[in-house]
């Protein structure tokens, strides 16, 4: 199917999928659909939420007939000041087809300048929002409003006041108001838990959305397909046949201007107590009952209440030399801009089996990955122990792909063994197809209601519990990052941490992405 069809095809599957839904409330959702991006005027909005909401504009998801999307910040600009902002960012794509739709979606784009803890601002984005569902002929209550909060997590208390306060829905006629929450969701389990109460207080749990995008990655929605579509993977999933997980971000270049924002947060809040993290639950956790948000974000808990405590002698920072030469960054910094944690699960499936957890700056490659390293073969008559281990390798950037690395016989006369891979290259087998970005597909669950990729509060609150006591020994100085030089493999130390934890490096064997 060629890229052109298929967009033909998500246009016209778009009426009977994306708003022919029911409400909060079991109610057919009819109403018009307002957006309010609150902070439309910083880079997270300029970069991720509007060029989200372009690309599902282009793909039906979103009808000019429907909605209509407010930008709200305290910057004093007009609409066009602001779509001018935008522009470029939307024209990056680069596809056929922008010139004529970026017009018609810049147009749907309103602006409305306010400050964020006092009600005028707030009153008249809900007289704006209001003037836009009366020309819809939208019935009071049943229009839907998604305010997506691309603010600093400080101000998400006031403008949830606010919100609730001055822009909710005036009666309750199937329509619905969610609010979308970027994370750092504190910065510690008090800090934390402090927020969600702050926000608990407003709004019901089935209202908030705490977007983690790492969740809306492709290969990371295919991790429960791959586990529970295929029976191979079933009684090979234990302690019986793997020897540890790995699950690793590496970037190979620094803070990148953002050395301030991230010396106060640091790679383990950054990173690991979140994106990776998510990751490991949806590697580690058992089937859930049904195919549904509440079913899998149970099993997701389970798991977090079952890793045990982090033990020190398991932990290695670093810190890449020149990070202290950033003038936002303080001279005494004890923030690690590299980490390598293994964390244990207690319980019948994991029991003895290290995951790995490792995230870094300024290191020698850029990527994400899931590795799961199985066990030695017992009784290896062909001596092959020297290739490597088998390992399931889901690459989840960039080059997305999923590979099973094995020990075959070397093609020719003798009976040799060399180390392969059975390769899914998602660019070579699904040439047609576009992968959406994260941030679109999240954005469409909120719209759907669908609340299986977004952080739920006892969860939150699960994997702060694991990480807040390591957390606050690196802020007392008690543990101390480990120089390194930027462009390396991080602290020699991490190695030797892995090797101690049973990994076994393959040498002489590269994945190389196949060309088309």
């Amino acid at each position: 199917m060629g890229s052109g069809q298929w967009l033909l095809e998500k246009r016209s599957s778009f009426r009977n999928d994306s708003f022919a839904r029911d409400g909060d409330n079991g109610v057919p959702e009819t109403g018009c659909l307002s957006i309010i991006v609150l902070g439309a005027s910083g880079d997270l909005a300029k970069k991720k939420t509007f060029p989200a909401l372009f690309n599902l504009y282009r793909q039906g998801f979103l009808q000019e007939s429907e909605v209509h999307i407010f930008g709200y910040a305290r910057t004093q600009i007009s609409d066009d000041d602001l779509r001018k902002r935008i522009r470029g960012y939307l024209e990056k794509d680069g596809s056929s087809g922008i010139s004529e739709d970026l017009p018609k979606f810049l147009n749907l784009i309103k602006y409305v300048s306010g400050s964020y803890d006092s009600e005028e601002g707030f009153q008249l984005l809900d007289k704006e929002i209001s003037e836009h569902e009366v020309s819809k002929n939208t019935a009071e209550g049943s229009s839907r409003r998604l305010f997506y909060l691309a603010l600093p997590p400080s101000v998400y208390p006031p403008v949830c006041r606010m919100i609730r306060q001055c822009c909710m829905n005036k009666s309750d006629l199937g329509g619905w108001t969610r609010i979308v929450v970027e994370k750092p969701f504190g910065k510690d389990l008090e800090s934390s838990e402090k927020l969600s109460s702050q926000i608990g207080e407003l709004f019901e749990e089935p209202q908030i959305y705490r977007i983690d995008h790492y969740l809306g990655k492709e290969l990371v929605q295919n991790m429960l397909v791959l586990r529970y579509a295929n029976r191979f993977f079933l009684p090979l999933w234990n302690r019986d046949n793997i020897d540890n997980v790995q699950i690793v971000f590496r970037e190979d270049f620094g803070t990148e201007g953002r050395g301030g924002y991230f010396d106060e947060y640091g790679i383990i809040r950054d990173i690991i107590q979140n994106h990776l993290l998510q990751v490991l639950c949806l590697v580690a956790m058992e089937k859930p009952i049904l195919l549904k948000p509440e079913h899998i974000r149970d099993a997701k808990v389970k798991v977090l209440q079952s890793v045990l405590p982090i033990k020190d002698e398991e932990v290695v920072l670093g810190q890449h030399e020149g990070y202290r030469d950033d003038p936002t960054v303080p001279d005494t910094s004890n923030t690690p801009t590299f980490a390598t944690i293994i964390l244990r699960i207690h319980n019948e499936r994991w029991e003895g089996v290290p995951f790995i957890l490792k995230a870094g700056k300024a290191l020698n490659s850029r990527k994400a990955e899931i590795r799961v390293q199985f066990k030695d073969v017992p009784g290896d008559i062909f001596k092959c122990k020297k290739h490597g281990r088998n390992e399931f390798v889901i690459r989840l950037q960039p080059s997305e792909a999923i590979y099973m690395k094995l020990t075959v016989k070397q093609p020719g006369l003798e009976m040799s063994t060399v180390q392969s891979e059975l390769d899914l290259s998602y660019r070579q087998r699904y040439q047609d197809a576009v992968i959406p970005e994260a941030y679109e597909r999240l954005i469409l669950d909120t719209i759907r209601g669908d609340q299986q990729h977004f952080v739920r509060r006892d969860e939150l609150k699960a994997a702060w519990e694991i990480f807040t006591p390591l957390l606050h020994r690196i802020d007392n100085g008690e543990m101390k990052p480990i120089p390194y030089k930027p462009g390396s493999r991080g602290p020699a130390e991490a190695d030797q941490l892995l090797e101690s934890a049973g990994y076994v490096q393959t040498h002489g064997y590269i994945w190389i992405p196949p060309t088309l």
